[in-house]
């Protein structure tokens, strides 16, 4: 007959379970990322336009952007 030796086999419903938890897990990274750049977004705008410039306000933007389009687009 044959004799390689048999491959153990792994139960699926841990492969099932790991692959529901994993998009849960990003959206609450991505969900508090969000929040950190809105937080920190509104600190900025609080103190004034003496701190703030319209290209740190570009590049917030940009970043959060990036960000969503990452996770959105992401398979």
């Amino acid at each position: 007959m044959d004799d390689t030796p048999a491959r153990p086999v792994q139960p699926l419903a841990e492969e099932a379970l790991l692959g529901l938890l994993l998009p849960f897990w990003q959206l609450v990274i991505g969900a508090v990322v969000v929040a950190v750049i809105l937080l920190s977004v509104g600190r900025l705008a609080r103190r004034g336009r003496s701190r703030m410039s319209a290209a740190l306000l570009i590049t917030a933007t940009a970043i959060a952007g990036l960000t969503a389009l990452g996770v959105l687009l992401q398979s």
